[in-house]
């Protein structure tokens, strides 16, 4: 790969718009939410999901019940967005906010 191809791409990547958000695991057996901040909603699931299936989630309330119940027994959704014009500025005090806020509307939820 050329030199001004390998910048374009390295570009591109910085300049792409990021999902950000807070997700929600939500056990359907007991009706228990779990709710953490994410940069990238997409990979941070990835990684919860990764991390229940081999039992090293660092939430063990969350790791229990997906060993009693398994992966079928829980819903993943992205529960609010956070909307940024610019990818490369720093929004880590908005997405605590927002995660704050999710947790204010749901009192029962528990953090990841």
């Amino acid at each position: 790969m050329d030199i001004k191809r390998r910048k374009e791409l390295s570009e591109a990547y910085k300049n792409r718009h990021l999902d950000m958000g807070v997700i929600a695991f939500r056990c359907t057996a007991t009706d228990e939410t779990f709710l953490a901040a994410a940069t990238e909603t997409a990979a941070k699931s990835n990684r919860l999901r990764f991390q229940l299936s081999t039992g090293n989630c660092p939430n063990r309330r969350l790791q229990a019940l997906w060993k009693q119940y398994g992966e079928e027994a829980f819903e993943l959704s992205v529960v609010k967005r956070l909307e940024c014009e610019d990818p490369r500025k720093d929004h880590s005090e908005e997405l605590e906010t927002l995660f704050e806020l999710c947790l204010l509307e749901d009192p029962k939820a528990e953090k990841l």
